[in-house]
């Protein structure tokens, strides 16, 4: 059985934009941006969303995500100096549960040079189980769909 090589998107997409700009240390040896910092990106642009929407507060809320899930497909390369504008949309959402789709576009382009999800699982913070989605996030996350 093979697999069937995704395809890249376009923006429209997408419900939500952020823009990143790339640093001298995200090349890697070959001259375009570490796979590693792909990931990162995709952590940095759903949870400064989130942050700035007032539905995360990483330094003293009550619920937290844990990543459980986590994949990339790359169509071209990005690297610095460039600036990446990161599409977010969610493709469903659980009681617990958030999976982000991430797109990774180079500023202005119509198709992802990368695209891919995490998953969130919600926790509280003290005992680290599975919680019901904050009315906050779960605002959030609806917006996004």
């Amino acid at each position: 059985m093979s697999a069937v090589r995704p395809t890249p998107q376009s923006r429209s997409g997408y419900r939500c934009f952020r823009r990143i700009q790339t640093r001298w240390a995200d090349n890697d040896m070959y001259g375009h941006v570490n796979n590693v910092v792909y990931y990162a990106w995709f952590d940095t642009a759903v949870n400064t969303l989130l942050i700035e929407r007032g539905a995360l507060d990483i330094h003293q809320g009550a619920t937290i995500g844990f990543v459980v899930e986590t994949q990339c497909h790359y169509f071209a390369p990005l690297a610095f100096p460039q600036t990446v504008e990161a599409g977010i949309r969610v493709a469903h959402a659980g009681s617990s549960s958030v999976r982000y789709e991430i797109a990774l576009f180079a500023e202005g382009a119509e198709t992802a040079a990368a695209q891919g999800h995490f998953v969130h699982v919600y926790v509280d913070r003290e005992t680290q189980r599975p919680v019901k989605l904050p009315a906050a996030l779960r605002a959030v996350v609806d917006e996004l769909k």
